[in-house]
Order: structure tokens, then sequence, then C-alpha cells
């Protein structure tokens, strides 16, 4: 897939993956992560916007406004 402008996969050491996969196994177990994962399910996703998780609560945004960084563009991220 050469010049194709998505990466779909690190490449990494055989090693380095599985370190990599406990690490982001822990960060998914969380109690903040688990309890991110029950709101979501209990809201619902939809296929036009996603869920950010605020202080304040939980608030729906448009998958354009969050792929472009809410106008702000994303070349300085």
């Amino acid at each position: 897939m050469k010049g194709t402008p998505l990466r779909l996969k690190q490449k990494l050491s055989p090693q380095a993956a599985k370190d990599k996969a406990a690490r982001d196994l822990a960060m998914a177990k969380t109690p903040a992560r688990r309890l991110k994962k029950k709101q979501n399910q209990a809201i619902g996703q939809r296929s036009d916007s996603d869920l950010h998780h605020t202080g304040s609560g939980i608030k729906r945004v448009s998958i354009k406004n969050n792929r472009g960084n809410f106008g702000n563009g994303t070349k300085k991220e």
C-alpha cells in the first residue's frame, strides 16, 4: 500500500508489539475508561457524531467538527 495517506499498522518488533498490546489493554481497563465506555453504550453511538466526555458531562460532536479540530484545521496539531 505504498503511497496511501493512511498508516494501517505500526511496524513494531514482536516484543514491542506485545508490550504495546499489554499497555493498551491496561489503559482500556482503567476505572475512568470503563466509566466512559459504559456511558457510551448507554447513550448509543451514531454514525454522524462522536461523544466527548467533558468535566461537566457528555457532549455529542459532529464528525466534521471533530476531525476538523473545530474549525482550526489540523496542520498545527
